[in-house]
């Protein structure tokens, strides 16, 4: 099954992960697993090596799943998913469920999840973060954001965060002692962030055409990305192993491939629209890299699609 491409590039592979279309998707790192969420069919893990189903899970038991939110940790051993009341932990060995909590307080926005479990990440629409550590019971709540969040990531050693907001700003902060080491400003309300998991570069993006790479050992910048559109919103972000590359997905289709250095574009896909959608179109959930020059993309098309560069 081809997708509908950029001229010059077609899906070497498509592969149906959510018939009718999806609501939500992550994909871990190394691109061998993803995690696909849809109202009737609820969470499936998927082994991307063999596009087979892992495990299958409800969020919150009987009736539509509404989980829009979903993170793999690094280190693959867990994710977290959640809808706007509630999140849970997934041991992704076993399957089972580690825990699962309600907020009392605002809508969950965004959540990540560390290595082991560790820790989580939770933004929510009163722009406060809350930090907790599962074993040990920890909590910490961030109150460095006036505006609700919009986008966040964590290290896999769950020591660092970083958090985008309605309020033009996005920081780097320490989970250990909530001090902000960073703070990356925008012109326009921050839309999209990204760590790069071996600790070199931050991704910011703003909901305009402001979409900059940092470095973390100075808190400088690296590039702005380049493109000719006046507001470009970014839906997924991932750094590539080497360094070299930044993965990006778009809620109209896009699936781009960047110079890291440069900020330059590599090259760019189309994915496949959703089926019956008009106007014709789908959001990139999450991207991944894979092996021999291949990247991948899931998307509100249901569909987890395989590409070239």
């Amino acid at each position: 099954m081809a997708a509908c491409s950029l001229p010059g590039s077609e899906a070497l592979e498509s592969h149906i992960h959510a018939e009718g279309g999806s609501l939500a998707a992550a994909i871990s790192q190394d691109g061998t697993l993803s995690i696909v969420s849809s109202i009737e069919q609820g969470l499936k893990v998927w082994d991307l090596k063999n596009n087979k189903i892992k495990f299958e899970w409800r969020h919150q038991g009987e009736g539509d799943n509404l989980v829009a939110n979903i993170h793999i940790a690094f280190d693959k051993a867990f994710a977290v998913t959640a809808d706007r009341e509630a999140f849970a932990l997934w041991n992704l060995s076993t399957g089972d469920p580690e825990g699962f909590w309600r907020i009392d307080e605002s809508s969950v926005r965004a959540v990540a999840v560390a290595d082991g479990g560790q820790a989580l990440l939770v933004g929510r629409s009163n722009g406060k973060v809350l930090f907790f550590e599962p074993a040990t019971g920890r909590r910490l709540e961030f109150l460095g954001h006036q505006e609700r969040i919009n986008s966040l990531d964590l290290s896999p050693n769950g020591f660092y965060a970083l958090t985008g907001s309605n309020d033009y700003v996005a920081y780097l902060w320490d989970t250990r002692s909530g001090q902000v080491i960073f703070s990356f400003q925008h012109p326009s309300r921050v839309t999209k962030v990204a760590l790069d998991p071996w600790g070199r570069y931050a991704f910011t993006a703003d909901s305009k055409d402001n979409a900059r790479i940092w470095d973390l050992r100075n808190g400088q910048q690296v590039s702005q990305l380049h493109f000719l559109e006046r507001q470009k919103i970014f839906t997924a972000a991932k750094f590539s192993e080497d360094g070299k590359y930044l993965l990006t997905g778009s809620p109209a289709r896009g699936l781009n491939l960047w110079q890291v250095a440069t900020g330059n574009e590599e090259k760019g896909w189309r994915v496949a629209p959703r089926e019956g959608s008009k106007p014709q179109s789908a959001v990139v959930y999450d991207v991944g890299f894979l092996t021999s020059r291949r990247v991948l993309s899931e998307s509100s098309s249901g569909l987890a699609e395989v590409w070239a560069y």
